[in-house]
């Protein structure tokens, strides 16, 4: 099974990927996350933890990272894997953020049956909370004007 959702962003890629970046940060844009951390850098290799807002603790792992452009985290379940893919492309107003989940595996039938319900019920709201942030990070830095002589 896999389901998708898409957003436009009024912020360059670089600001939407520095929100993905601070991985303790994320329950505060996504209404999905209750916690969440990493254990080191925000790098391909890296491990993490995340507690959903319904559901038990897991252990994560940061597959692939290219900066500015896309990371995928995946979660191991009995005989399945969970693959969340978060995708940038910077378009002429800003970003287009697409987030992609895929279960696979011998159970991911049942999985995506018992879990990608609410998952996919509440990726809207995960992408309107990304939007949020990134849009309010990107307002909130105002270059200072250059100024002449008085």
């Amino acid at each position: 099974m896999q389901f998708e959702e898409s957003i436009e962003i009024q912020a360059p890629p670089q600001t939407v990927f520095a929100i993905y970046a601070d991985v303790s940060s994320w329950a505060s844009w996504d209404p999905d996350v209750h916690s969440s951390s990493i254990d080191g850098s925000f790098i391909s290799g890296a491990t993490g933890r995340l507690k959903p807002s319904s559901g038990p603790e897991a252990r994560i792992f940061f597959t692939e990272i290219v900066a500015d452009r896309f990371f995928t985290v995946e979660s191991k379940l009995p005989l399945c894997v969970m693959r969340f893919e978060h995708e940038l492309s910077e378009t002429s107003t800003g970003t287009t953020a697409i987030h992609r989940v895929t279960f696979s595996g011998p159970l991911s039938p049942i999985f995506s049956r018992l879990i990608g319900g609410s998952i996919r019920k509440v990726l809207p709201q995960t992408m309107a909370g990304l939007k949020r942030a990134a849009e309010q990070a990107n307002n909130s830095f105002k270059p200072t004007p250059l100024r002449g002589p008085a």
